[in-house]
């Protein structure tokens, strides 16, 4: 019989074959089902896991529903058809008590993941078989995503690079992530699961590499243009290797100060490798509390002087008057200014002139015109910047 004389039955029966049996091939290049860090191992783990249980519904279910179909189709003339069956407790009992089980193992499952591969919590393990030293200190890195490349600075090690990123294998990584204007995903599939970086916040992630190799990473999270190539590479080395690159880092590389920082913060893309000799150990804090630029106040002092209600009259007004610039302006709004500091203005909104005579703009009573009422009494606005 040839193929196109093939039942749908059949034909359908072939091709789940050939698919079941091609879908393990295909998986081989799968960095997710293959990583080569102990986090990224769990993970995997944790998705093969969820995965099974979750067939255990869906074949059975799927299975039943193709023998079913089969066996009452109306040719088939069944012995057992019972069209007025509606109840058997032995069934209704398999219905519910299945499900009911594993959404208990994946909620325990999940639970007990999600608290051990939580990425602020620092490894206890380089992999299933060996522990971490407790003397041992992890490896800091600190991540800034920028328009549209990475930079990595090394504080211990007083380097930094842009879209490459090295570590030595079963030594535990820990990663402080921000970024400089819009959100971004910190992603190596190799290693461990994505974290955002937001601006003006930090986030951390703690990893390890297992085995040596080039790896990628890149921004799992949508952020203009240049997205697409937003990538950098990442070496897992041995101790010797992770040494020379840093030799090489050391010996080839420029200075990662303020104003190199502010040229590479501008929008770019397909940014190649770059490597930098020093680094400012004050420009990550800088980053990660907006002030990179020269005159700006750090979100940092800005925080504590709210936290304190303020301060003084003065110190208000220069903190909520400040700037990205640095420039001081009164940027206080009318609530908060004496009646001497507001003018002789009416305080009315500006007419429609392009109306016709006699039309008056809907929505708009004569009374919803008038803002007078909205000042405060004197002597409210001090007290409202000194609460």
């Amino acid at each position: 019989m040839t193929p196109s004389r093939l039942s749908p039955l059949a034909r359908f029966l072939r091709i789940s074959a050939i698919a079941g049996l091609t879908f393990p091939l295909s998986a081989c290049n799968f960095v997710v089902l293959d990583p080569a860090g102990d986090v990224a191992v769990q993970q995997r783990d944790l998705i093969l896991i969820s995965t099974v249980l979750m067939l255990l519904i869906i074949v059975p279910v799927m299975a039943l529903t193709v023998f079913f179909a089969m066996k009452y189709r109306e040719s088939a003339r069944a012995e057992d058809y019972d069209p007025d069956w509606d109840h058997s407790t032995i069934l209704e009992l398999l219905i519910w008590s299945a499900p009911l089980l594993i959404i208990i193992c994946l909620g325990a499952v999940t639970w007990s993941s999600t608290h051990l591969l939580d990425p602020y919590r620092p490894l206890d393990r380089i992999h299933k078989t060996q522990k971490v030293d407790a003397k041992a200190a992890p490896l800091d890195v600190q991540v800034v995503a920028l328009d549209w490349k990475w930079l990595f600075i090394y504080p211990e090690l007083g380097i930094a690079t842009v879209n490459e990123l090295a570590a030595p294998v079963n030594r535990p990584i820990r990663f402080s992530i921000t970024a400089s204007s819009v959100m971004n995903s910190f992603y190596i599939p190799a290693l461990a699961g994505q974290i955002y970086a937001m601006p003006g916040m930090g986030t951390t992630l703690h990893a390890v590499a297992n085995k040596p190799g080039d790896y990628e990473g890149f921004s799992a999270n949508y952020s203009g243009a240049g997205f697409s190539h937003m990538r950098f590479g990442f070496h897992a080395l041995d101790a010797a290797g992770f040494d020379r690159w840093v030799d090489a880092v050391k010996a080839g590389g420029g200075a990662m100060d303020r104003p190199t920082y502010l040229a590479l913060e501008k929008p770019s893309e397909k940014e190649p490798v770059r490597r930098f000799a020093t680094v400012d150990p004050t420009l990550y804090d800088a980053i990660l509390n907006l002030c990179a630029r020269p005159g700006q106040r750090c979100m940092r002092d800005l925080m504590a002087v709210d936290a304190k209600g303020g301060g003084d009259k003065e110190s208000a007004r220069n903190t909520e008057g400040l700037r990205h610039d640095g420039a001081d302006t009164d940027a206080r709004g009318a609530l908060q200014k004496e009646p001497e500091e507001k003018g002789s203005s009416p305080h009315m909104m500006s007419p429609h002139n392009d109306l016709p005579p006699g039309t008056k703009q809907p929505g708009t009573p004569p009374h919803s015109k008038d803002l007078t009422l909205n000042a405060l009494p004197r002597g409210a606005a001090q007290t409202s910047i000194h609460a």
